[in-house]
C-alpha cells in the first residue's frame, strides 16, 4: 500500500462479545509518526512478602516477577503513593531505614494501609529491580507532608538534605558518603536515577508549593539533569512553579474513565509534560475485584494517551500487586497468595500496550453508527528487521457493531496471511479472574 492510502477491515462483534478489546497485528513497512509515551506500572505493594523462590537472588518470587516482565515496563515508580506520605509523618517511609542488611532494618508501621512492614523491600531493592527490568527508576520522596500533619517550609531543610542524600545513594560515586554505602552493599556502579517526584497528592496542602520550591531549587542545583515531577495538575491551567513533569491521578467509574480518552486533547502543549502515574477504574459496582468492564474503560483511556503522546510522556496503572490474604485496596493488576497468582483483566489489557513505548502512532478514523462508544488506535514498531502494525479497538457500547477503521501513513501493504486477531472478552462485563479460573476474562 502506498503512503497516505487507507486500509480497511470490518469487525463484527457477536452478542456474547458485546464489549471487548480487539487487536489486529500485521506486518508493514516503515512508520512515520511521533513516538508514544513510555508505560509502566506503579509499584504500590500490599503485603508483598519475601519467598524462598527468588529471581537473581533478590528475594522476589520468580513467577510474580515474570508477570511483571511480561508487561515490558519502561519505568518503575516507587515506593508508592500514600505509602510515601503516611497518615502521620512519624509513620512515613524513610529511605535510610530501608537500606543495609535486612535483619538490621527497623521496619515501620504503614499507617495508611494498616500493616507493619519490615522494609525488606527497600530503596536499594527497588533500584535493583528497575535495573533488572531494564526500566527507569522513578523515586517518590516525602515532601514534608502527610495526610494529617506537615512541616513548615522554614523547618524543611532536613527533608531537603535527606532527599539529596537519597539521590547521592543512587547516583553518587563509590567514594561519596552515600555512594560508598551503596558500594558496600555490592553495587559500586551508579544507578541511572533520572526522575524524582516531590510528594504524592499534596498540591492542595498548606505548605506544598513553598516546600516544593525548596526541593526543586536544591535538586536542580546539585543534579541539573534530573527530571523533577510536581504533584500539582497542570492539565487545565498553568502551574505556579517550575517543573519538568506534573503528576496526574485518576480513579473513577468505568464511564468516566472511558470518556477521559479525549481529556488531554485539550491540554496545553507548552510547559511541563504529563505523568499519569496512577489510573484505574475503582468504583466497586464497575470494578469489583478487577472486571472486564474496568479493563475496557482503561484501554480506551490508554488509547487516548497514545494519541496525546506529544504531551503525555509517562503512564502507569496502580496498584501493581496485592496479597489476596491482606487486601487493602481493590482492584489491582496482579493478585497472589503464598503459592498462586493471576492477572486481573486490567493486567491482561496492559499486555495489548506493551509495544506502545517508543512506537509510532498513525492517524485513524472510524466509520460506525456507534463511533461515540468506540476507541481505536494504530501503531507500528520494529522487532529485529520486521515491521509490525497493531490496531487496537475498544467497543464500550451496549451493541454489537460493524465498523470500518482507516489508518494512514504506511509505506507497505499488510500481510494478511501473517495477521492475527486477539480479543479480550468474557461472557459478562463484570466477570473477574480468580485463582480457580485465572483466564475467565483474558
Amino acid at each position: 500500500m502506498a503512503e497516505g492510502q487507507k486500509f480497511k477491515f470490518p469487525a463484527t462483534m457477536m452478542d456474547n462479545e458485546i464489549k471487548r478489546l480487539g487487536v489486529l497485528v500485521s506486518e508493514v513497512d516503515r512508520p512515520v509518526q511521533p513516538p508514544l509515551p513510555r508505560k509502566s506500572t506503579t509499584l504500590e505493594l500490599e503485603g508483598f512478602g519475601r519467598n524462598l523462590s527468588v529471581t537473581e537472588g533478590r528475594g522476589f518470587r520468580k513467577e510474580l516477577i515474570h508477570m511483571l516482565m511480561d508487561l515490558r515496563p519502561q519505568f518503575l515508580r516507587f515506593p508508592g503513593g500514600c505509602f510515601v506520605e503516611g497518615d502521620w509523618l512519624k509513620n512515613a517511609v524513610r529511605w535510610r531505614e530501608t537500606i543495609g542488611p535486612w535483619e538490621e532494618r527497623p521496619g515501620h508501621y504503614g499507617d495508611v494501609w494498616k500493616y507493619w512492614t519490615d522494609d525488606g523491600l527497600g530503596y536499594f531493592e527497588f533500584l535493583q529491580l528497575a535495573e533488572d527490568l531494564g526500566a527507569e527508576p522513578i523515586w517518590v520522596f516525602n515532601a514534608g507532608i502527610s495526610h494529617h500533619d506537615e512541616v513548615d517550609t522554614t523547618a524543611l531543610a532536613p527533608f531537603v538534605k535527606d532527599a539529596l542524600n537519597g539521590i547521592e545513594f543512587a547516583r553518587g560515586n563509590s567514594e561519596s558518603t552515600w555512594g560508598s554505602i551503596r558500594a558496600a552493599m555490592g553495587h559500586s556502579e551508579r544507578f541511572p536515577l533520572k526522575y524524582v517526584a516531590t510528594g504524592n497528592e499534596d498540591c492542595e496542602t498548606k505548605n506544598y508549593q513553598a516546600n516544593y520550591l525548596m526541593f526543586y531549587n536544591a535538586i536542580r542545583e546539585a543534579y541539573p539533569d534530573i527530571q523533577i515531577i510536581s504533584n500539582c495538575d497542570g492539565s487545565s491551567k498553568p502551574l505556579h512553579h517550575p517543573a519538568d513533569l506534573y503528576d496526574f491521578h485518576v480513579y473513577s467509574n468505568a464511564t468516566y474513565i472511558f470518556l477521559m480518552k479525549d481529556y488531554f486533547t485539550r491540554t496545553s502543549r507548552t510547559g511541563p509534560k504529563v505523568f499519569v502515574s496512577e489510573y484505574a477504574v475503582n468504583y466497586p459496582r464497575d470494578a469489583g475485584n478487577g472486571s472486564l468492564l474496568a479493563s475496557l474503560a482503561e484501554a480506551a483511556f490508554l488509547i487516548g494517551l497514545e494519541k496525546n503522546s506529544d504531551i503525555v510522556h509517562l503512564a502507569s496503572y496502580a496498584p501493581l500487586f496485592v496479597n489476596d490474604n491482606d487486601r487493602r485496596w481493590i482492584p489491582d493488576a496482579i493478585v497472589f497468595n503464598s503459592w498462586q497468582q493471576y492477572g486481573t483483566p486490567s493486567y491482561w489489557m496492559q499486555t495489548f500496550f506493551r509495544e506502545s513505548s517508543g512506537s509510532l502512532i498513525h492517524p485513524v478514523s472510524l466509520a460506525s453508527s456507534y463511533s461515540s462508544s468506540l476507541a481505536a488506535s494504530a501503531i507500528t514498531w520494529k522487532d529485529n528487521e520486521d515491521m509490525f502494525l497493531r490496531i487496537k479497538i475498544v467497543n464500550f457500547g451496549s451493541h454489537a457493531v460493524n465498523l470500518t477503521i482507516s489508518a494512514t501513513g504506511h509505506r507497505a501493504g499488510v500481510d494478511t496471511a501473517r495477521s492475527t486477531v486477539t480479543v479480550l472478552t468474557s461472557s459478562d462485563l463484570l466477570d473477574e479472574n480468580s485463582f480457580s479460573n485465572p483466564n475467565k476474562a483474558r
